[in-house]
């Protein structure tokens, strides 16, 4: 373990609060981090840099690069604001812990809730140790409206449809009215009066990516039109929410509600959608590997490797998914229209595993979440919660003529389609269909 932290005179006798950002990079309405200011002790910020994440990432990672630069500004505005600055640690969290308990006084320990299986393994081990010494850990609910078991059935069974879960969340959120937010208090002399060294990105084994992470659009006119536009990939129709909620740059409530305020159904079912996709791993963990309905892992994939190697090339000589691939690969985003016929050309034309697929997607996409990627893909394949049936494949030709008909997003990254230097279609779309239905069918029945 590295640690970055530089000493310089400390009270030890008054104690501190850590507050310990992860996904919730950001000072304005942040719930645990509002909970460590009203804590009475002076806040000690720390953010880590796991290595059980980082470890076999890029060295260009454009989303290490984003959580690099992100830290670094709220480094800045704590030095501006309040004379403070955050520890910054490279390594397994609870071996910083243990530094950290080492070298200050900690009275308590706070950070906002996680729901992926490795979060809740790790914060179970740093409670274990804070536990040890007496310190109490407090998380806080920050990064969704409702959690965990908040949303049940009437026999108290998770929900695993989500128009259902969808009608709860709309009549819950009635019935508590609007979220609270955490307005952030003066910050002069609550935290810590001391200042750290950051690193440079290089000491992290990293160096800049070219690929940066576009700023969210979420002004009154995009709201509006949003119906009218998120399927159609040449325009500019969606928001780029996804890294900033995945990162917690931005507070999902205030993001509530200026959908609310603008009365968008559309949009406010995205946002339901991806909590719905986080109480579903919540509950079901093990279908970050595992079908959620079981018999789909009888499926007998093809798995071939030259025609996985052509879809991740985008050169499988259908325009629109080849357009979405090399979007991906040169961006590190895909309109989440062309997403879906991305997915589902690999996994019923090509009867190629859908977890190969969803490593590819984490390796790649900026706005990368497990819960909403797996329950994507699963969806595609027909083998998750409320998914698509096994009998619906995408045609990429009529997707193409209905979301693209004017060929500008496929033309935008695919300049050669149409021209005789485009590969030919890699697979004949009814031999494909019926093989799909075939191999399906023997599986399931």
């Amino acid at each position: 373990m590295a640690g970055y932290l530089h000493l310089t005179s400390i009270d030890l006798n008054k104690g501190v609060a850590i507050f310990w950002f992860r996904r919730d990079l950001r000072l304005e309405d942040n719930t645990g981090l509002s909970a460590a200011l009203k804590s009475g002790y002076p806040v000690l910020a720390v953010f880590i840099f796991d290595t059980e994440i980082l470890d076999g990432l890029p060295e260009d990672d454009a989303r290490v690069s984003f959580i690099y630069n992100k830290v670094r500004d709220l480094n800045n505005t704590l030095r501006d604001t309040s004379g403070s600055s955050m520890a910054i640690y490279y390594g397994r969290p609870a071996e910083v812990f243990e530094g950290l308990l080492k070298d200050f006084d900690v009275r308590a320990v706070y950070a906002n809730h996680d729901y992926e299986p490795y979060a809740r393994e790790r914060d179970a081990a740093v409670a274990g140790l804070l536990n040890t010494r007496g310190i109490g850990f407090h998380t806080f609910k920050d990064q969704v409206i409702f959690e965990k078991d908040e949303l049940l059935k009437e026999d108290g069974d998770p929900y695993v449809v989500y128009t259902p879960y969808m009608r709860k969340w709309k009549a819950a959120l009635d019935a508590d009215c609007l979220p609270e937010i955490h307005h952030a208090p003066s910050y002069q002399g609550r935290f810590l009066q001391q200042q750290f060294t950051i690193p440079d990105l290089s000491e992290l084994g990293f160096k800049p990516s070219p690929v940066q992470v576009p700023d969210y659009e979420l002004h009154a006119g995009l709201i509006r039109n949003y119906e009218d536009k998120r399927n159609f990939p040449a325009m500019n129709g969606t928001t780029r929410l996804g890294p900033h909620l995945r990162f917690g740059t931005v507070s999902v409530r205030q993001v509530l509600l200026k959908v609310l305020k603008e009365k968008n159904e559309s949009l406010l079912n995205e946002l339901i959608w991806r909590e719905f996709f986080m109480q579903i791993l919540w509950h079901f963990p093990n279908t970050v590997n595992e079908s959620f309905k079981k018999k789909y892992d009888r499926i007998p994939w093809r798995n071939d490797l030259a025609e996985f190697e052509k879809w991740k090339q985008g050169e499988t000589g259908f325009g629109l998914v080849d357009a979405g691939i090399r979007q991906l690969n040169q961006t590190g985003y895909m309109h989440n229209r062309v997403r879906m016929l991305v997915a589902s050309f690999l996994c019923k034309h090509l009867l190629i595993d859908w977890r190969w697929g969803e490593a590819y997607f984490a390796e790649k996409l900026l706005d990368y979440e497990l819960s909403s990627n797996v329950g994507n893909w699963q969806w595609a394949a027909g083998s998750g919660v409320d998914a698509a049936p096994y009998f619906r494949i995408f045609n990429p030709i009529t997707q193409a003529n209905k979301f693209d008909p004017g060929l500008e997003y496929t033309k935008q990254w695919v300049p050669e389609f149409g021209t005789d230097g485009y590969v030919d279609e890699m697979v004949d779309h009814k031999m494909a269909r019926e093989r799909c239905l075939k191999t399906y069918k023997a599986a399931l029945d």
